[in-house]
């Protein structure tokens, strides 16, 4: 997929270390990314808790990563072994490739819709009595994908191996060139704009709730809705290239 942004300036609130994609294939598509982190990801200062469980797996033990982020924070505190017939889920197409370049393949990845309510379509996890369950995360998050596996039968627990904070900077300067700035803001969580929202203060959350907003699913787009945003963009495919696609659909409708 190829589109011309002419220049489109889009605000990308992504932890920095996980923007650059993004706003590379911006570049290439002739827009301007304006990198504004709206969330900061830290290892665990706990990390025993983790690591014990991981020391625990046995081999029908299903380990679901629900982020990429799980993945990479993850892996210093895995064993160097696991058992050979371990079950391990991801929660979308990104996450599984980060298992994969860390030489750990997902054997249950969703096909069509790249969240808890996806995996908990999959017919391997309808019957899920007496199974063990890691759900491999951040910290706190969203309690669906454990409560639906703990009715299913499952004994489910959390190893929690980063933290999300929100970042310690001024958005002052962003506000005041708001108009001259941001053309479009992409979003990739709900816990990333409510973040965004606290940062930006009352006169910059006006601002935001008049600008186009790309979000990746329905439910960051009614959350979005929920809290006054009133020009949302829901992307049609997974990934980085359904945030493109929606940037261009935005560039056509100011042209």
């Amino acid at each position: 997929m190829s589109c011309h942004l002419s220049g489109l300036s889009v605000l990308v609130t992504r932890p920095a270390d996980q923007a650059e994609k993004l706003c590379g294939m911006i570049e290439a598509a002739h827009g301007r990314p304006l990198r504004f982190p709206a969330m900061e990801i830290l290892p665990t200062d706990k990390p025993e808790a983790a690591r014990q469980l991981f020391g625990a797996i046995a081999p029908d033990t299903l380990l679901v990563f629900v982020s990429v982020n799980a993945v990479v924070h993850a892996f210093p505190l895995l064993p160097e072994a696991l058992p050979l017939d371990l079950q391990i889920a991801a929660i979308g197409r990104a996450t599984a490739a980060a298992l994969e370049e860390y030489g750990l393949p997902a054997t249950l990845i969703p096909e069509q819709r790249f969240d808890s309510e996806g995996l908990l379509g999959l017919d391997a996890l309808q019957d899920m009595q007496g199974r063990h369950v890691i759900i491999v995360r951040g910290n706190g998050g969203r309690e669906l994908l454990k409560q639906e596996l703990e009715k299913r039968g499952a004994t489910v627990v959390y190893a929690e191996v980063y933290e999300r904070h929100i970042p310690e900077r001024s958005a002052d300067n962003l506000v005041h060139g708001w108009t001259q700035l941001v053309d479009a803001v992409t979003v990739t969580s709900s816990e990333i704009l409510d973040n965004l929202l606290q940062m930006l203060g009352e006169k910059g959350r006006e601002l935001l709730r008049e600008t186009p907003l790309v979000v990746l699913s329905e439910r960051t787009a009614g959350h979005a809705f929920e809290l006054g945003c009133r020009k949302v963009w829901v992307t049609d495919m997974a990934g980085d290239r359904g945030i493109l696609h929606a940037l261009c659909e935005i560039r056509e409708e100011l042209s």
